[in-house]
């Protein structure tokens, strides 16, 4: 048996699989030379998705399978050596591409049914076995097409919650701004203070995800092999790498290139916690997929895009010891070693990021008081009816939160009042911003003023936006 079209190792090994899997479903293997042809001849192929094509074409040239019913299926699925179906990666993309192409019928493995019914006018055959397709085929077995997956929520129970952090009112707020815009965060505090603990809790917040959404989401795990359900994913991901990773991990790519964690956290959030220990190389590969939500990995072989439509969230402390500015505690770094450990968070880096918020150490008073602390479960539904006017505003666009605002579209939706252009202004120049921070400060004034149920974006709603980039100029100093 000989397979032609530039085969990778895996689709090489095929034939093997092949040959075993028909004579162990008791059919006859053809003592014929046999020649597959993969078209079209000059693209290289991979993966093992091929394997079912290939066992219907050598049981159909030896009339196994009645021709006439052979070309109104697509098939798709890894065959073992006993003929057993089993799952691929990547399903949910192949099915929409083919949706694309104009076909409609698709034979697939019964552990991808269900991501794959997901797509809207696409008869899906689950299949466990070949024997069962051949009998299907030839009509002796009836297989129903998968029913189409009812997109409904469920409320996931989180083990932990908001009401937890005692104090950091501050914090609290910037991270319902963020959630309820989709906007960048970044925590500044001493080793203690609830930076770590706060990020946990995020997701508990979160809007859930749209149905479009999901399908991104879902697309991107099928094809990393990450899908752990059939079902598709319903909770906005959240991927938090450790401070060794290296830019590839992070970005993705490799010898065959896969999705890193900026597409893995594609409509949910990346999290570096001890943002500066991190590789300076390693942040500033950042800096492309935080501006244009997606990222282009360019290789000899293809060119590949994969969608980054994420919320970044980062914590450090404010030095190497973490007690800079500390009110009781004594900082021993120099300035100079402060100086460079900064220095690994680039300004271009920190123009991205939308809020800068600085931590205070938790007073034991707010710790040894039985005070009620806010829900997550109260702050989420301030964030779900922010989320929904957004969607409401954009619904003739295609992005759903402001933070993705466009360019050209910042004047239409952040509109301000001559003595909020003035305020501004003066904000402007008394900290040295950059055309992306005046930017950035419209977009996180809408969603206060979203969060407040308001149209017009008020003067506070200002004032507070610049709060949160009033920061940087403490710890790095102006331009």
């Amino acid at each position: 048996m000989n397979i032609v079209g530039l085969p990778d190792l895996a689709i090489k090994e095929s034939s093997e699989r092949a040959r075993s899997a028909i004579k162990n479903s008791h059919y006859d293997f053809p003592l014929n030379r046999i020649t597959i042809n993969l078209s079209p001849a000059n693209l290289k192929k991979d993966g093992t998705q091929m394997d079912l094509a290939i066992c219907v074409g050598i049981l159909a040239a030896n009339k196994e399978i009645k021709e006439e019913s052979i070309d109104q299926y697509i098939y798709m699925g890894e065959v073992n050596l006993d003929g057993q179906v089993t799952a691929i990666k990547g399903a949910l993309p192949m099915i929409i591409s083919l949706r694309e192409k104009g076909y409609r019928k698709v034979c697939v493995p019964y552990d991808n049914r269900k991501e794959c019914a997901a797509v809207s006018d696409m008869e899906i055959y689950p299949i466990k076995k070949l024997g069962d397709l051949v009998d299907f085929l030839n009509g002796d077995l009836e297989i129903l097409p998968e029913k189409q997956v009812d997109f409904t929520l469920t409320e996931k129970k989180y083990p932990v919650d908001f009401s937890e952090i005692k104090g950091q009112h501050a914090l609290k707020r910037a991270m319902e701004i963020a959630a309820a815009g989709g906007h960048n965060l970044l925590m500044i505090g001493s080793p203690g203070c609830g930076k770590s603990m706060a990020a946990k809790r995020l997701p508990t917040i979160l809007p859930p995800l749209t149905f479009e959404e999901s399908i991104e989401v879902t697309k991107i795990y099928s094809v990393s092999g990450l899908l752990k359900s059939e079902d598709l994913i319903k909770e906005r991901p959240f991927r938090s790498p450790h401070h060794t990773a290296s830019s590839v991990s992070l970005i993705g790519g490799g010898r065959k290139p896969k999705p890193g964690e900026v597409s893995l956290a594609h409509n949910g959030v990346l999290y570096l916690d001890e943002l500066a220990e991190f590789s300076r190389n390693v942040l500033e590969v950042l800096r492309q997929p935080m501006e244009d939500h997606e990222i282009h990995i360019a290789r000899a072989q293809a060119s590949l895009s994969y969608p980054a439509n994420f919320m970044f969230v980062g914590s450090l402390n404010p030095c190497p010891c973490g007690y800079y500015g500390h009110p009781t505690e004594t900082c021993t770094c120099s300035r100079q070693s402060i100086d460079r450990y900064l220095s690994k968070i680039s300004h271009p880096l920190l123009d991205r990021i939308d809020l800068h918020v600085e931590l205070s150490p938790v007073k034991y008073e707010d710790l040894a008081k039985d005070a009620h602390e806010e829900s997550s479960e109260s702050i989420r539904k301030r964030v779900i009816a922010a989320r929904n006017l957004q969607i409401e505003r954009f619904k003739d666009v295609d992005y759903f939160s402001n933070a993705n605002i466009q360019d050209k579209d910042i004047k239409k939706y952040c509109q301000i009042s001559k003595k909020g252009q003035d305020l501004v202004a003066l904000a402007f120049k008394k900290y040295h911003f950059s055309a992306r921070s005046y930017q950035k400060i419209l977009k996180v004034a809408r969603t206060i003023a979203d969060l407040s149920g308001l149209e017009n974006i008020q003067e506070d709603h200002l004032l507070e936006a610049i709060r949160y980039r009033s920061v940087e100029a403490k710890y790095w100093g102006s331009r």
